[in-house]
């Protein structure tokens, strides 16, 4: 009975999954005659948890709630990288990171320039919008270049403040034709500080002097000043999250690619107390409420500007951070917090407002490019992977896929609807399986359990069909393929 139940659901995962023919790709009505204007707002390093709407009782996002309340929030949406660079690639071009060899923040790769060409600003800009950029860039050297000559206006390059009042003006201004604006804000980023300035301080070395490092400094002297830092934890700070532990069978190269080599990662991991991973969680909370001031002012400028009804606001992140889970702070593996991102999509009176979509599968490196196009009436690259997510938006969708692919510096993971399985490149316990409905914290590996012995072969097939299907030379070589059935 097993082995029909396996047979079956790696049947239907096949029949629906991966790359989607050129006429599933781009959904656009023919009757639209409308295009919108477009603003996409980005944060850096926040999880999909990290939203007040979400049902997070430790921080206040007002502005994040307001736009979820004026569209659909996506509740399974994934990075194609938890790294900066990568995901970054991914969200201009539509392209997964491994297309030109990328594993993580390698900036210095070099781009094609077909790939550049048909990045969003190109060909958005191609197609009557006018295109501009402020804040964090971040992506590959070759495609930032070609991106802002041949696609967007520079605004600033500050990435808070001067950022958010930069957009404000530019939305201020008259426009004669339909724009896109991009907006890439820092925040909650900054987190990182916390861990490397208390491993300097262990090593009686100065800590960063930097803007942002200072400004967390500023925050947390709230905590260090009032006299009981145990008081404050206790009374003030977001307890430790259920999945704090680190699992027994957590694949080794976890430690020994992402931990040991970076140092005020294995500090934090090895000596943060308890009480500090609290207030590290508090401190998570605050950045990311501060970046929430800043999309206000963005926002209350579309408004201002009486822009609201003819512009679609997309919100979404790079990555996560992994916010004390597995006593893990910072990004790039392929746990829960690092990869799943937050996701809304708003356009204030043409699409539903107040939905929250618990049952697709996104990609946001994949998908918001097609959806785009799709929206702007754009025909996208017939080659893409992702598909536009405007049916969905639209309650017109009547088939999705059934898995999508996160990539890392040494790994791939394949999520479906209830599982998740994770192969590293080395060490030991290389295979992670997870059965995210009944351990959603990601501690306990099913890889050995003879009950899902069927599931594992279903999720390494779909692994195996991706990597062939993208030309994913770099994952094909350390597949592990699914056991023969008897």
């Amino acid at each position: 009975m097993r082995q029909m139940i396996a047979h079956a659901i790696l049947g239907t995962m096949i029949a629906s999954a991966g790359v989607q023919p050129a006429a599933a790709q781009a959904t656009r009505s023919a009757s639209s005659s409308q295009r919108p204007n477009i603003l996409f707002i980005m944060t850096d390093q926040q999880h999909a948890g990290m939203l007040s709407c979400a049902g997070n009782p430790h921080l206040r996002t007002p502005a994040m709630d307001a736009l979820a309340a004026a569209g659909t929030r996506f509740e399974l949406a994934y990075a194609t990288n938890p790294v900066c660079v990568p995901s970054r690639f991914s969200l201009q071009t539509g392209r997964m990171p491994s297309v030109i060899g990328m594993r993580s923040n390698e900036g210095k790769l070099p781009v094609p320039e077909p790939i550049c060409a048909e990045s969003l600003g190109p060909l958005l800009r191609k197609a009557g919008y006018k295109c501009a950029y402020g804040g964090k860039d971040h992506t590959p050297t070759d495609l930032s270049g070609y991106m802002m000559t041949h696609g967007y206006e520079l605004l600033t390059r500050d990435e808070r403040d001067n950022l958010a009042a930069r957009c404000a003006e530019f939305l201020a201004r008259p426009h004669d034709r339909p724009f896109f604006l991009f907006v890439s804000f820092i925040n909650p980023h900054d987190i990182c500080y916390m861990a490397i300035n208390d491993h300097l301080r262990s090593e009686g070395r100065p800590i960063r002097t930097n803007p942002a490092s200072q400004f967390c400094e500023r925050l947390l002297d709230q905590a260090r000043s009032s006299g009981d830092l145990a008081a404050f934890v206790r009374d003030h700070c977001p307890p430790l999250p259920d999945n704090f532990e680190v699992p027994s069978l957590e694949p080794s190269c976890i430690r020994t690619e992402y931990v040991e080599p970076v140092a005020f990662r294995q500090f934090a991991r090895e000596h943060y107390s308890a009480d500090m991973w609290r207030l590290h969680r508090w401190l998570y909370c605050r950045l990311t409420e501060s970046v929430d001031a800043q999309i206000a002012i963005v926002l209350n400028a579309l408004r201002d500007a009486g822009l609201e009804h003819n512009t679609l606001v997309v919100f979404t992140s790079d990555h996560g951070d992994m916010d004390a889970a597995h006593r893990l702070e910072h990004k790039s593996v392929l746990y829960e917090e690092s990869v799943h991102v937050p996701l809304i999509v708003s356009w204030k009176g043409k699409l539903p407002a107040g939905r929250v979509d618990r049952t697709h599968l996104i990609s946001n490196g994949l998908d918001l490019l097609p959806t785009l196009c799709d929206f702007a009436d754009i025909e996208p690259p017939a080659d893409l992977p992702g598909r536009s997510i405007r049916p969905l938006l639209e309650g017109k969708a009547d088939d999705w896929r059934d898995y999508v692919v996160s990539e890392s510096q040494n790994g791939r993971m394949v999520r479906t609807q209830r599982y998740k399985y994770c192969l590293y490149d080395r060490g030991e316990n290389r295979e992670m399986l997870i059965d995210l409905q009944n351990d959603p914290g990601e501690m306990r590996n099913l890889v050995g359990s003879p009950d899902h012995r069927e599931v594992l072969n279903a999720h390494r097939a779909l692994l195996q069909r991706w990597v062939r299907q993208q030309a994913d030379d770099m994952a094909a070589a350390y597949l592990i393929p699914p056991e023969p059935q008897s």
